[in-house]
């Protein structure tokens, strides 16, 4: 039975090659110049281009553009018109071709790697002439996500050499959306290789200042699928710590505004996460990359994400929060919003004891430098006061309780003043200063 299973799964793997072969052979006309692929139900714009009704609909209202993909020109009216001539043909020229298909189809074997090597060989030598790029970059990147062999034929046939020249592509036209979908997709391989510093040759690639402001434009301009593509890759090679002072210095607001975005991300959870570690290593190697997030709006972003945010996600913008803190600009912009406090103070012991231990850290922090009489207030009022002395029963010195006792002799006059101060707190400062 399981024979059986895996003799039909191979067969509709086949039929499947045989279907993508035949739209590598189809007329022009009859592709989506969105997406590259054979047209189903094609609809025409104000501008007269036809495009694939999902394609084109995905283009207007999912990424909310005002332009045709294919001309760029403004769009007025989003009114979508059936081609049924162009579909008539389309479905004629399909059944003009089903029969040589079903005959492949019929006679094919399961291919071996051997077939998927010389596959690999005509769809890179193609890249270099044909203009159905993306079709054939999304082939590719089928076949490199089979496994490790596949990743490593890809490299060794010169694949690296052909994606990064799609990939710097755009920085020689990018206002030509073919040539903008095709560094996307080149993207979309990019990301199943194995980025460490075990593989020199792809992080060496990577590492050019082209190609790193060839991934920036993409990050902050890309759809959402390519920016997650992109993230990605940014996320590996933080693993293999990558430099990032280029990146920062000549792509960095725009950039921390792109990655925030997708830290804001509720529906791709991956796309999320990976933003918030690639900004911890960003953030982490140099304070003049804080300035440039802070600049982009970051303190903001992060503290109206931290109440809704789980566990993993939670720790990773406090210790963010905590890096921004450690600049002078940083800790104002973190005073200055008004949840800021009261969302921190609520995380201390219901998260995890690394969060409660970063939320000593940004306490600590603000009332070194910024301790005005509303942010002594507000930690009053929102309980994080109450939460520190809890942290003074705790058994044994650390350096965490002694963060808390020197918050506590500087500030504990001050607190000890409000008419909300529990009369227990008094006692216990009375009796440790």
């Amino acid at each position: 039975m399981l024979l059986m299973s895996n003799s039909h799964l191979a067969t509709m793997d086949i039929e499947r090659s045989n279907i993508l072969d035949l739209e590598m052979e189809c007329p022009q006309d009859f592709r989506c110049p969105i997406s590259m692929e054979l047209m189903k139900e094609p609809v025409i714009i104000s501008t007269g281009v036809t495009y694939e009704r999902k394609n084109i609909e995905k283009w207007l209202f999912s990424y909310k553009k005002k332009t045709c993909p294919a001309t760029m020109q403004s769009i007025q009216n989003f009114g979508l018109t059936p081609n049924h001539t162009l579909k008539r043909l389309i479905l004629g020229w399909q059944n003009s071709h089903s029969t040589s298909t079903s005959t492949s189809t019929s006679s094919s074997s399961s291919p071996s790697p051997s077939y998927k090597r010389d596959e690999m060989v005509a769809l890179l030598k193609t890249l270099g002439s044909s203009p159905f790029k993306v079709n054939c970059l999304k082939k590719i990147k089928e076949i490199v996500e089979l496994g490790d062999e596949m990743k490593l034929d890809f490299i060794l046939l010169g694949g690296l050499d052909v994606i990064f020249h799609l990939i710097v592509q755009i920085l020689v036209d990018c206002s030509d959306f073919m040539v903008f979908r095709a560094c996307e997709e080149a993207l979309g391989v990019v990301q199943h290789l194995h980025i460490t510093e075990e593989h020199g040759k792809v992080i060496e690639l990577l590492s050019k200042p082209e190609c790193m402001k060839s991934m920036s434009i993409i990050l902050q301009r890309g759809s959402k699928d390519a920016r997650v593509y992109t993230i990605t890759i940014f996320k590996k090679l933080a693993k293999a710590n990558f430099d990032w002072s280029y990146v920062v210095n000549e792509q960095g607001i725009g950039m921390f505004k792109s990655m925030l975005e997708l830290a804001s991300d509720e529906i791709s959870m991956k796309a999320s996460s990976s933003a918030l570690q690639v900004l911890i290593k960003i953030l982490d190697s140099s304070k003049k990359s804080r300035s440039r997030a802070i600049e982009a709006g970051a303190m903001c972003t992060l503290i109206e994400l931290l109440p809704d945010s789980n566990r993993s996600k939670c720790e990773k913008i406090l210790h963010i929060i905590k890096l921004l803190c450690e600049c002078p600009e940083g800790r104002v912009a973190f005073i200055e919003h008004r949840l800021g406090i009261g969302a921190v103070s609520k995380k201390m012991f219901n998260v995890s004891e690394m969060a409660s231990k970063i939320c000593v850290k940004i306490f600590s922090l603000i009332c070194c430098f910024h301790p005005t009489e509303r942010v002594l207030e507000e930690m009053m009022v929102y309980g994080a006061v109450k939460k520190l002395v809890v942290l003074l029963h705790m058994s044994g010195p650390s350096s965490m309780k002694n963060k808390v006792l020197d918050m506590f002799k500087k500030h504990g006059n001050s607190w000890s003043r409000y008419p909300c101060f529990p009369s227990e707190l008094k006692e216990y400062l009375c009796l440790n200063r």
